[in-house]
């Protein structure tokens, strides 16, 4: 691959995990993250333009999907608070635990996606072994670090980071058994994006709230954990070997991911996030003299009939009408498929953070940019594959250059602010 296609292909990858991540900041949680995360897998594919991924690509944005939002689970606001003090350990610790956090992000969604594109029919993916062993990963590291250990990082909040550290630990100790190398380089790489992307977003973030400037800059860090995430996992991708699979996909493997993709995932973001009372204090806020109870009833409808209608569509295009015709999933099914799905992230962020009556948050018209840009981008976007292998010490030198690099901004950022609000202390 050529240093140009290389750019373009990050580049894309880049800005569609970064859109969607910055969206999923108005949804929060796992659900919010898993549909950031099946955008940013499929963006990949449509990247690689393989028609042997093609056939999986559902399967790829699911196990993508599930990756990255299982991550969902931690807890941040408190350590995002560490890096917004003045003592130089207080804020070089928040910078790094975001490290682990966003790493923690990328290597399970990374890990997850690489191995799915690893899967073959010679060499299948046991997926009930491997979810058992993250499960008891989960259990085991929590028990250890947490109730035995005590190492807490963000007390009192919950500490599930200990949990997706164990999934983390199992998933690549099965990737090492069955020496699924592809797989273990894109997981790394994706998790250096993700912890680069989030400790790199809040500093971004810091200087933001010290300038003045009048911007939504924890958006910023949301989008930066999403953009070198996005990154990450496509070098990883496109600098690794893969074995081509079937280019056919039955019918029933593309059944179960759609439905997931379009219908359960949306259908909880909307009901964990289209509440009465936040919509009514979110348009009051806009205009008080607004009918916000009557604007909250058109809100609630539209976004919960966009679930069915978009799952109903999916399910008949690329279930029902490959059945009867038996054709194989091409690049514009594929494409139409992942604007519509950021299409309809990006319209519930406007719906919910009241932008379609205001231009207050301004943020949110720099989704729809994102997207025309993609649109641009992905016609000139063609991958090509290199092999670069595994290389330890590499990997070394680069997480220690990370780390210093962190110091050096931990002490750029004490030295511009007095205590910023929000500040968290970890120790005295």
């Amino acid at each position: 691959m050529n240093n140009r296609q290389l750019a373009y292909a990050l580049l894309v990858a880049g800005i569609s995990l970064g859109t969607a991540w910055a969206i999923r900041g108005q949804f929060g949680h796992e659900q919010g993250a898993a549909w950031a995360g099946g955008i940013g897998g499929l963006s990949i594919v449509l990247i690689a333009k393989r028609k042997d991924w093609y056939a999986k690509a559902f399967q790829l944005a699911l196990a993508s999907a599930a990756g990255w939002g299982v991550g969902g689970i931690i807890s941040y606001g408190k350590v995002v608070g560490f890096a917004r003090g003045l003592e130089f350990g207080n804020v070089y610790y928040g910078f790094l635990m975001l490290c682990v956090i966003g790493g923690l992000f990328g290597l399970i969604g990374g890990g997850l996606f690489g191995l799915t594109l690893a899967s073959s029919r010679q060499k299948p993916v046991q997926w009930p072994q491997l979810l058992t062993e993250m499960t008891a990963g989960a259990l085991i590291f929590y028990y250890l670090l947490i109730e035995e250990f005590g190492w807490l990082m963000t007390p009192p909040r919950s500490e599930a980071w200990a949990a997706c550290f164990g999934m983390a630990v199992a998933l690549f100790w099965h990737m090492i058994r069955h020496q699924q190398h592809s797989a273990m380089r894109l997981a790394i790489f994706a998790g250096f994006g993700g912890g680069f992307g989030f400790a790199f977003g809040n500093f971004l973030q810091v200087m933001g709230s010290v300038s003045g400037i009048h911007f939504n800059f924890w958006n910023v860090m949301e989008y930066s954990i999403g953009f070198f995430g996005g990154i990450g996992m496509a070098y990883g991708t496109f600098t690794s070997e893969w074995e081509v699979t079937e280019e056919q996909a039955a019918p029933s493997r593309i059944l179960a991911p759609v439905i997931i993709l379009t219908l359960i995932i949306p259908f909880v973001v909307w009901d964990q996030s289209f509440e009465t009372k936040r919509l009514i204090e979110t348009i009051q806020g806009f205009d008080p003299l607004a009918d916000a109870p009557g604007i909250t009833n058109a809100v609630q409808w539209v976004t919960l009939l966009l679930v069915p209608a978009f799952g109903a569509y999916s399910i008949y295009r690329y279930y029902f009408k490959r059945k009867s015709s038996a054709e194989q999933l091409e690049y514009s099914g594929i494409q139409t498929f992942f604007f519509l799905d950021l299409g309809l992230y990006t319209i519930y962020s406007l719906l919910i953070t009241g932008a379609f009556i205001s231009l207050y948050r301004i943020e949110q018209y720099l989704y729809i940019l994102n997207m025309v840009v993609l649109g641009f981008l992905l016609t000139k976007t063609q991958a090509t594959f290199s092999h670069r292998g595994l290389n330890l010490s590499r990997w070394a030198v680069n997480f220690l250059f990370v780390i210093a690099i962190f110091a050096i901004l931990t002490a750029v950022a004490i030295s511009t602010h007095g205590e910023l609000n929000g500040a968290n202390r970890r120790f005295e």
